[in-house]
C-alpha cells in the first residue's frame, strides 16, 4: 500500500479500461486477501472505474486463538460490546487514507472515490451525506444476520436514512453471490457515473 507501514503486499488492482475518473478501494474480510475480490471486480468492471483492493497485513487475532492471518486489526470477540482494537483500526484507517491520498494525486477527486468493503461498517459525521449499500447473506454464520439489520438501523442514525440501501439474500453464507456482485456494479454506477466532459 502507498504509505504502508503495516507490512502488507501492495494492493490487487484492476485498472479502468479508459482513463480512470473514480476509484473503488474495497476492504477484503478477515483472513482474506485483495486477489479474490480484485477478480470479482475483474468481471463487473464499469469502464472508467479503478479498482484497488489490499491486502492486510498477517498479524495475530485473538478471536481465532492469536492464529497469525491477514486482519486490518485485531478482533477480540464479535458481540456487540466485545472490547475494539482502537489503535489497530486506527492504524488500518491511516493506511486507508494513504490510498484515497494517492488516488488523489494520481487525478481522481476525493468525491470520486469509493469505500467499500466485505465484512465492514463505519461513519462519523464528517461523512453524514454518504450513500451506503449493505449487503448480508440472511445465513451468514458467521456475523448473524440480525447483526447486520441492526448495523443498518444503527447507521441510519448515524447518516442520512434514505442514503442507506439494505439488502438481504436468501441463502447466502458469509460470502458474496452473482446477484449482489450485480447489485454492488449497480451502486457503483449510481454513484460513480462516468464523466462525460473529458
Amino acid at each position: 500500500m502507498c504509505g504502508n507501514n503495516m507490512s502488507a503486499p501492495l494492493p490487487a488492482i484492476v485498472p479502468a479500461a479508459r482513463k480512470a475518473t473514480a476509484a473503488v478501494i474495497f476492504l477484503h474480510g478477515l483472513g482474506d486477501t485483495g486477489h479474490g475480490w480484485a477478480e470479482a471486480f475483474a468481471g463487473i468492471r464499469i469502464p472508467h472505474v479503478k479498482y484497488i483492493c489490499p491486502h492486510a497485513p498477517t498479524q495475530p487475532v485473538s478471536l481465532n486463538m492469536r492464529m497469525s492471518m491477514p486482519s486490518w486489526f485485531d478482533i477480540y470477540g464479535l458481540n456487540p460490546d466485545a472490547e475494539e482494537d482502537s489503535s489497530g483500526i486506527k492504524r488500518a484507517s491511516e493506511n486507508i487514507k494513504a490510498l484515497i491520498d494517492q488516488e488523489v494525486k494520481n487525478g481522481i477527486p476525493s468525491h470520486r472515490i469509493m469505500l467499500g468493503g466485505f465484512s465492514q461498517a463505519s461513519a462519523n459525521s464528517a461523512n453524514k451525506d454518504m450513500h451506503v449499500l449493505q449487503c448480508h447473506g440472511d445465513a451468514d454464520p458467521l456475523v448473524p444476520f440480525i447483526f447486520g439489520s441492526q448495523t443498518a438501523e444503527k447507521m441510519k442514525s448515524l447518516i442520512n436514512p434514505a442514503n442507506i440501501t439494505f439488502k438481504s439474500y436468501r441463502g447466502l453464507p458469509h460470502s458474496a453471490c452473482p446477484e449482489e456482485m450485480v447489485d454492488v456494479k449497480r451502486f457503483i454506477e449510481k454513484q460513480l457515473p462516468p464523466i462525460t466532459d473529458l
